[in-house]
């Protein structure tokens, strides 16, 4: 994997819904320079959950990634294994991103759940605005 664009995508979910502990090496891919994406998996066999912040929290707690390399796999190595061009914040790039209810991106790894997401911005325009139901 490490001389080659090719993105490990690693399905967390799956490992943990069958009940199983022979969860992907992804420490071992990343230590050796490998590229790796986390998905759902979303099926009804081995993978019932689209809850891509329960992937994360898998991830971060079986597969011992840091926040940062969950925050990674999810973003641009989730892009580039579908070889689109997004994941980035830049400029002149469309407004396709999520306003996160959380002090900071260390957060949604570790405090599973619950739905983080405040707001998400599709083509520039707020498409879900959670902030308009009631909070405690």
């Amino acid at each position: 994997l490490r001389n080659s664009d090719t993105v490990a995508v690693l399905l967390p979910a799956t490992t943990f819904y069958l009940g199983k502990e022979d969860y992907a090496d992804a420490r071992g891919m990343l230590d050796n320079n490998g590229a790796i994406a986390l998905a759902t998996d979303y099926n009804p066999g081995s993978s019932v959950t689209n809850n891509l912040q329960l992937v994360m929290a898998i991830a971060a707690l079986k597969l011992k990634l840091s926040p940062s390399e969950v925050w990674n796999a999810v973003t641009v190595n989730a892009a580039k294994a579908i070889d689109i061009n997004a994941g980035t914040i830049n400029t002149g790039d469309k407004a396709n991103l999520v306003i996160w209810d959380a002090p900071n991106h260390e957060y949604i790894p570790y405090h599973f759940g619950i739905n983080h997401a405040e707001k998400v911005i599709k083509d520039g325009k707020v498409i879900v605005d959670n902030t308009l139901s009631f909070k405690a």
